[in-house]
């Protein structure tokens, strides 16, 4: 499979999970009625991983996600070389996902991104209202944990054909902890995309939401080949 195959997959994969999780939180979650709230959201990011795992996991390996693949390089499954044309990938698709998801949303009267556009934040951004300090170490602490399930779904010892469903759960887990602290991302390409629309502050905070989730899956990167070795 050519870079240029698999790079594209992961923008497809990426916009998917920007559009279906993000979109859950925008689109649904607080709905008249029948609003999804925060456990639909949790498991919204966590299907589009699982779905987008058996689509383009042949493919890719579904990183989706920069973090991911600093780890998956960092706990050597993962060849340096392939790292660029996936983070461009992952962070084009984020931006794809959410510019359709910015058309869709735009489609209702009152619609504004000043509600946040499920942007990442902390202090007064944070959905809990949770300081830089707290929504530094939850991201820090999840994005090293999801990399832990991601090492050991994936590892060759582990049962055949389970890890997407691993790897979702996992996510969803995460974010039924860390929507209050951070709208939880663990993903920097999640966090980028809405963030551009936003603007402003989003962008402005943006910088923890790629320095905490690559520091956490650095760690797991080193810690989990040492757990885990034979």
């Amino acid at each position: 499979m050519t870079i240029t195959n698999r790079a594209a997959a992961e923008f497809i994969g990426t916009a998917w999970l920007v559009l279906g999780g993000c979109g859950s939180a925008v689109l649904a979650a607080a709905f008249p009625h029948v609003g999804i709230g925060l456990l639909g959201v949790a498991l919204a990011f966590g299907l589009t991983v699982l779905t987008m795992a058996y689509a383009i996991g042949h493919v890719s390996g579904c990183h989706l996600n920069p973090a991911v693949s600093v780890g998956l390089l960092v706990g050597k499954r993962f060849p340096a070389r392939d790292l660029i044309p996936y983070l461009i990938g992952q962070v084009a698709g984020a931006i794809a996902g959410a510019g359709i998801l910015y058309l869709i949303a735009s489609g209702v009267s009152g619609f504004s991104t000043a509600a946040g556009f499920a942007s990442n934040g902390f202090g007064e951004h944070s959905p809990g209202g949770y300081s830089l300090t707290a929504g530094f170490v939850c991201e820090v602490v999840m994005t090293f944990f999801f990399l832990v399930v991601i090492l050991g779904a994936t590892d060759r010892r582990a049962p055949a054909g389970f890890a997407p469903i691993a790897i979702g759960l996992g996510l969803t887990l995460i974010h039924l902890i860390s929507i209050p602290v951070t709208n939880t991302s663990v993903n920097p390409a999640r966090s980028t995309g809405p963030a551009l629309f936003v603007g402003g502050w989003a962008l402005q905070q943006l910088w923890l939401f790629w320095v905490a989730p690559i520091l956490g899956a650095v760690v797991a990167g080193i810690v989990y080949p040492l757990v885990a070795k034979e």
